[in-house]
Formats: structure tokens, C-alpha cells, sequence
């Protein structure tokens, strides 16, 4: 009998025990013929003895009685079976267990054998394996665009690895503010690069962890005095030995008017910048023009983020590398004759970067013509044609030229209810600005 034999048989006499006792107090509440017990209750119940021991009470309720034989075979018939059921259960259950995370030591997986020093080797044994700076930097020049991003991170990690080593020859180095502002439309990547960031920052050293903690104007500020400090901290705190990434940060201190708490958020975040500037890196990111504006609103942010990212919109060109990556990430084949299909499509749909959104917008697209492929399908299933491996895989001409229809007939509906509300808000305005009627019903004399 091998290890896992053992642990099991001992898990089901253990379980056969608490199930044989508790069936037994289930059997007698239901079988109620068991005097004796009720006897001891009622001596208990009025004062007359002594409380009964516990042999007391277990003879009591185990003694045969007219109807025991009848219950104690009933019992074993029962037990019998849960054992059968439990035993084929635990059995299937172990050897997934033991198959998936086979042990080195029986002993070590008994719960009772834990000891003191069990939470930290299991935790020492969780923890992920140290990344190489290569391969990070590698993997960030495989991304598609962001030229400008990718050399910028260079540079900076050269500086970090050059000021390291002046240091550690005891030259003279500069302070380096490692804080940075991120600019761009949506969908340039601004969230990606932030976390890629994190991971360099704690391959050099800098950072601790290297975890990203990511953020809006909501998660900083409350709605009532006092209570945006503390909320800010709870989310510093959560991002010590990381990156805090607060996306739109401009709204911190956009509202100027009535009782607003984003400059509270942004002295409680200058002060934790300066308390832990040893093990935490502070990226804001928004549009462009609003982050100069942002930073320029406090002198404090000013002296700590001076180091600027830029994230320039994709080429229509990159944003089909984009689809085509989706396409191949997907398990999806795009037919040849398709692609032009796709520079239309995606060229109609961006009109405007920021509503469209860049790779955000590109992956609305993908799923629009998902939807279209799945509609073609199941037409084609139902007229008996036979779905095949590569039929699944295919995305056609058809299925964009229909995604296409499909999203202009939204983008129309969407272009009717705004000029709608424009409409409605242009009548509110001229009624608002007609004189008031004076007594008699007329407008008033100017």
C-alpha cells in the first residue's frame, strides 16, 4: 500500500466515524424510541439529580430497544452505502490531486503536520521566477508601433543601469526623478507601457515588487471632508514597491468650483511621492494638452514629473497588424481577397481617434466581424452545409463587408439620437432666453 493508499484510508475511517454518529442522533430523534434518554432529560430538567455523565447519555441512547434492531440495521445499510459513494468520490478526487501536484513527502501534505515555518515556505514557493531586463525589453520591441515609446524606455533604462554603476564606483550622481506623464488618445497603449515599466523598475532594483496598481479620479477622491486623505493612502499603500498608474489625472484638478477634494487627493499623493520615493513610481496619464495643464496647476507636480511620454495615434497600417494579430491570437484565418475589406472598414469607422479609440477600436472591429462570421455560419449550418476546422477558422470578404454594414447602421442611429438631443438642448436654450411675460400676457417693454 502506497502513500496516497494510506492518507486515503485514513481519511475515510475518519469520516466513516463522524458519519456513523451523526446518522445515529439523526435516527434516534426520528425513531423516538429510545426511553431511557428521555428519562435522564426529565431527572436533568427538574433538579432532582446530578446532570447525567456523557457514558450516561451515550449508553442511554445506544441501548437496544424494541425497534433497535430494526434501526441499527437500517443504519448499516445506510452507512454502507455512504462509504461506497464517499470512498469512489475521495478516491477519484486523490488521484487528480495527487497526479496534477504529485508530493515528495507524505508527511508534508498531512494538515495536521503544518507548522510554524509551513505558511512561508508555501509562500516561498509561490513566488514567480525572477524576470531578465532582456527579455522584458524584448518583449516590448515585439509590440507593434509605438517607436517613439520604445526608444524613450531605452533611454531611460540606460540611464537607470549607468547612474547604478556610478554609484556603486562612489561617483557622483545626479537625482533622478523616475515619475512619468503619459499623453495620448485612448488606445495607444498608455496602461500596457505602464505595466511593462513596473516589471524593468523591479528588475533594476528600484522597485521592490514591481506590481501595477491602476486608478481613476474615483479611487482617490471622496465625497466628503476629510475622508479623500485616507482614501488616497489606502490606494498608495496598496502600490508600495509598484507602480500607481492614475489614468485621466487631469480630473484631479479640473473642478475648481464647490466643495471639490482633487487637490486634497494630489497633496495627500505629493506627500506619499516624497515619504516612499525609495520604493514608488508614480504615472499619470490623459489626453494631450489636459496633462500640461495638470502639471502645470501645482508646483509640487511640476518638480516630480518631468519626464514625458508621448503616445502617438496607430497608422492605419499598424492598426491591421493589430487586427491580423488579433486574427492569429484568435485561431482565426483571414482570407486574402479580405484584407482591402479591412483598410475600408477600418479607415470608415476612424474618423475621429479618440472616439474610435485606436487598438480599443480595432478591437470593437474584430468582434463586429465575429459577430458577422457566426451569423454566416449558422445560415450555412442550417442549409446543410458541413462545418469543417478551416471553414470555422475563416473570416471572408463577406463577413467584413457585413460587420461594415452592421457598424454604419449603429454609427447612423447614433448620429440621429445626437442631433435629437442637440435639437432638443437648442430649444431649451431659446426658451430660456425669451423675455418674461408681464401682466397682461406680453413680453416685457425693453
Amino acid at each position: 500500500m502506497d502513500d496516497k493508499d494510506i492518507q486515503l484510508e485514513k481519511t475515510l475511517e475518519k469520516l466513516r466515524e463522524i458519519t456513523s454518529r451523526n446518522l445515529r442522533r439523526v435516527a434516534d430523534d426520528i425513531w423516538g424510541t429510545v426511553k431511557s434518554a428521555e428519562e435522564l432529560a426529565n431527572r436533568h430538567l427538574s433538579g432532582k439529580q446530578e446532570e447525567a455523565s456523557d457514558d450516561e447519555l451515550i449508553s442511554a441512547f445506544t441501548q437496544p430497544t424494541n425497534n433497535g434492531d430494526m434501526r441499527d440495521a437500517v443504519l448499516e445499510k445506510q452507512l454502507e452505502a455512504l462509504e461506497k459513494l464517499s470512498k469512489n468520490e475521495m478516491k477519484a478526487f486523490s488521484d487528480k490531486l495527487w497526479d496534477e501536484y504529485p508530493p515528495t513527502d507524505i508527511e508534508k501534505t498531512a494538515p495536521a503536520a503544518k507548522t510554524e515555518t509551513a505558511p512561508k515556505a508555501e509562500e516561498e514557493a509561490k513566488e514567480e521566477p525572477e524576470e531578465k531586463l532582456e527579455d522584458i525589453l524584448s518583449e516590448l520591441h515585439s509590440y507593434i508601433g509605438l517607436d517613439g515609446i520604445k526608444t524613450e524606455v531605452d533611454n531611460l533604462v540606460n540611464m537607470v543601469r549607468v547612474h547604478q554603476m556610478r554609484k556603486a564606483h562612489d561617483l557622483p550622481t545626479v537625482d533622478m526623478s523616475l515619475h512619468m506623464v503619459f499623453s495620448g488618445n485612448p488606445g495607444t497603449g498608455k496602461t500596457m507601457i505602464a505595466r511593462v515599466m513596473a516589471r524593468i523598475y523591479k528588475c533594476l532594483g528600484i522597485l521592490s515588487k514591481g506590481q501595477l496598481v491602476e486608478v481613476d479620479r474615483s479611487g482617490l477622491v471622496a465625497g466628503y471632508v476629510g475622508q479623500t486623505a485616507g482614501k488616497t493612502m489606502e490606494v498608495v499603500n496598496k502600490a508600495l514597491g509598484g507602480v500607481l498608474f492614475i489614468d485621466e489625472a487631469y480630473a484631479l484638478t479640473y473642478h475648481k468650483e464647490g466643495n471639490d477634494f482633487g487637490q486634497e487627493a494630489v497633496d495627500t499623493l505629493l506627500k506619499a511621492m516624497e515619504d516612499h520615493r525609495d520604493d514608488l513610481v508614480v504615472i499619470v496619464a490623459g489626453y494631450d494638452g489636459l496633462m500640461d495643464e495638470f502639471i502645470t496647476s501645482n508646483p509640487g507636480l511640476e518638480s516630480r514629473f518631468n519626464r514625458y511620454l508621448h503616445f502617438a495615434d496607430y497608422t492605419t497600417e499598424e492598426m491591421m497588424d493589430i487586427f491580423k494579430l488579433r486574427c492569429k491570437q484568435g485561431g482565426y484565418q483571414l482570407d486574402e481577397d479580405a484584407e482591402d475589406e479591412v483598410l475600408d472598414f477600418i479607415n470608415a469607422q476612424n474618423t475621429d481617434p479618440i472616439t474610435f479609440g485606436n487598438a480599443r477600436g480595432i478591437r470593437n472591429l474584430f468582434e463586429q466581424v465575429l459577430i458577422a462570421q457566426s451569423n454566416r455560419i449558422i445560415k450555412e449550418t442550417e442549409a446543410g452545409v458541413e462545418m469543417t476546422r478551416e471553414k470555422l477558422m475563416q473570416l471572408s470578404a463577406e463577413d467584413i463587408t457585413e460587420a461594415a454594414k452592421m457598424a454604419e447602421a449603429t454609427r447612423r442611429k447614433d448620429m440621429r439620437e445626437d442631433d435629437e438631443l442637440t435639437k432638443l438642448l437648442k430649444q431649451l436654450k431659446q426658451s430660456a432666453s425669451k423675455p418674461e411675460d408681464g401682466p397682461d400676457g406680453e413680453g416685457e417693454a425693453e
